[in-house]
């Protein structure tokens, strides 16, 4: 079978990501605050369908993971269902 995002089996693929270079605190900001840079970083990470897959999979709820906020993965969800 043949995929075209990269959904390593493990967790290992987090110590790879950009966000794991970088500190929470872009990806986890206080309530009200811009999430542009985690975006931005997010953008750039070779590794945000496999963080994207992960976040829906665990039902995430904080933080950007795989470039979308919490109403951003809520509202796919959603569309999903």
């Amino acid at each position: 079978m043949h995929s075209d995002t990269i959904t390593p089996a493990d967790d290992t693929w987090q110590a790879q990501a950009l966000c794991a270079q970088t500190g929470p605190d872009f990806f986890f900001p206080e309530p009200g605050s811009s999430v542009r840079e985690a975006k931005r970083i997010c953008a750039m990470c070779e590794l945000r369908p496999a963080c994207l897959e992960y976040a829906l999979a665990h039902d995430e709820r904080f933080g950007v993971w795989g470039g979308l906020s919490e109403k951003e993965r809520l509202a796919l969800r959603r569309t999903a269902r």
